[in-house]
């Protein structure tokens, strides 16, 4: 019996990709998408924070709060719009 408690696979069966295998699959399928989402939520939190900050520095932090979640409907309706420009402009 070998030294290790792993099972011993089979030299004609392919072993699982790695983690760095599957980022990199994942990137390339999915990378252009996962930027537009980064940067929309760094823009959507920049611009709440700034505007909590400053044009309602005396509210509560709930407000705080519906302004980040205001976010999920605004990320919905601005790819969609964007979507329906695209559309729109290739006809």
């Amino acid at each position: 019996m070998p030294d290790s408690d792993a099972p011993e696979t089979p030299d004609d069966q392919p072993t699982d990709p790695s983690v760095a295998d599957r980022a990199r699959h994942v990137l390339s399928e999915n990378g252009t998408g996962m930027l537009q989402d980064l940067l929309f939520a760094l823009v959507w939190v920049g611009l709440a924070s700034a505007l909590y900050n400053v044009a309602f520095s005396t509210a509560p932090q709930w407000v705080l709060y519906m302004f980040m979640l205001a976010g999920i409907p605004a990320y919905f309706g601005f790819f969609i719009s964007l979507e329906m420009a695209k559309e729109r402009s290739a006809r």
